[in-house]
């Protein structure tokens, strides 16, 4: 379980020193995440936490930081005016990008400099759904 969360702390450092490196300095990590996985798509925040990646508050507090800096554009929702709807500016867009890039490069890599095959990759990623669905299981349930 250790190694799962020093996996995510890793894949943090890894963006933020691809962003430093790309002059995007002012965003953070969890920020850049953010950006990518709204991508073309219009969200609310809850949409956002509802799928899972992000604690609420946190959502919160980067949207608006997001905001600020220029990096997503908001409107208020026309059926209920507490929603607010967000999506990505050009400046957005570009940073996107630059994590889309980083994970294309990384894929490009990873079998050759990291040893891990594509096969590796894919028994991985059906063992890791396993997992989220029996800690989804544990939450859902009470078990």
């Amino acid at each position: 379980m250790r190694l799962i969360e020093r996996l995510h702390r890793l894949l943090l450092d890894v963006i933020k020193s691809e962003f430093d490196r790309s002059g995007g300095a002012d965003l953070n990590s969890v920020q850049a995440l953010l950006l990518y996985d709204i991508g073309d798509s219009e969200l609310t925040a809850g949409e956002l936490k509802s799928r899972g990646y992000y604690q609420g508050s946190n959502v919160s507090y980067n949207l608006k930081k997001l905001v600020d800096m220029g990096y997503i554009h908001y409107k208020r929702s026309e059926t209920d005016r507490r929603s607010v709807r967000v999506s990505l500016t050009d400046k957005g867009k570009a940073a996107c990008d630059v994590v889309h890039n980083l994970y294309e490069r990384q894929l490009g890599s990873v079998e050759a400099v990291g040893e891990v095959s594509q096969d590796d990759v894919r028994d991985l990623n059906h063992a890791l759904m396993r997992l989220e669905r029996f800690w989804t299981d544990q939450i859902r349930y009470r078990l």
